[in-house]
């Protein structure tokens, strides 16, 4: 790890890591963790539908949506089926820009990229906020005048309402080409509502600036405001284009997808 990365202070991406049974994580991430499992006991497999979903969505827009550039923000630690691998096992020509600002991703990044041929595959530092920056980054390896697929899978939950996250959302549509696609899945404030703020109270408490905002189906749902929602519009993951028989009930989170007319 580099010398930016203290392993005393918990990350939202190796908390991740952990509940998808990785092992890119330290003791301070595995005790914020069994935290949260402590006070929402199916966390565990709400991120793992969470993650089956990112595999299913990405498969259907490189697939029967011919999408070949995407660009995935607050992507956390390499993990199996990340967005590359499942796009470009659809189509090879696939290129994927991944952008977040944890040191630790960083690294893992470069390691991931140095495996990569090519340049299909990039990695850009940068905060989800900072669009200008995001844009002209992704610039260097998609074409920005043609159609885009954002993902935004679990990350808007850390931007607060007082950073206005609907703005933030709408200004990076509005730079990318029309035929462009959003996907976005949140953390649910409406959804086992007790067990939900627990563990947001939990989590918040080691995780400090970086606390996130749980949201209703309604507020996730504004994130799509002048966009085409497609069926079946926002879902919890499990519900979203079910790639098989149904197993999971209920999933803490909402989840859409929408094409820019």
């Amino acid at each position: 790890m580099p010398g930016t990365v203290d392993p005393t202070v918990p990350s939202i991406a190796r908390i991740y890591d952990y509940w998808l049974g990785g092992k890119d994580n330290f003791a301070v991430d595995r005790e914020a963790a069994e935290e949260a499992i402590a006070a929402n006991p199916r966390i565990v497999v709400d991120v793992r539908a969470n993650r089956a979903f990112l595999a299913r969505v990405v498969r259907f827009l490189a697939g029967k949506c011919a999408v070949r550039q995407f660009l995935d923000i607050g992507t956390g630690l390499p993990t199996a089926s990340s967005t590359h691998q499942v796009a470009q096992a659809v189509a090879a020509a696939s290129r994927v820009v991944y952008v977040d600002n944890d040191p630790a991703v960083l690294e893992h990044a470069r390691a991931l990229l140095a495996e990569v041929p090519g340049d299909s595959v990039a990695y850009l530092d940068a905060d989800l906020r900072d669009v200008g920056e995001i844009v002209r980054g992704a610039a260097r390896t998609l074409d920005i005048s043609k159609p885009i697929a954002v993902l935004m899978l679990i990350v808007l939950h850390l931007i607060p309402d007082s950073d206005a996250p609907w703005g933030v959302v709408a200004q990076l549509m509005d730079k990318l080409a029309p035929g462009s696609y959003l996907v976005i899945s949140h953390p649910a404030s409406d959804v086992r509502p007790a067990a939900m703020t627990e563990m947001a109270r939990a989590i918040n408490a080691r995780l400090g600036s970086m606390s996130g905002t749980m949201r209703s189906k309604a507020e996730v749902s504004s994130f799509f405001d002048g966009l085409t929602l497609l069926d079946p519009g926002i879902v919890q993951p499990h519900q979203w284009r079910p790639a098989g028989p149904a197993g999971l009930t209920e999933v803490t989170a909402w989840c859409g997808v929408a094409r820019k007319p």
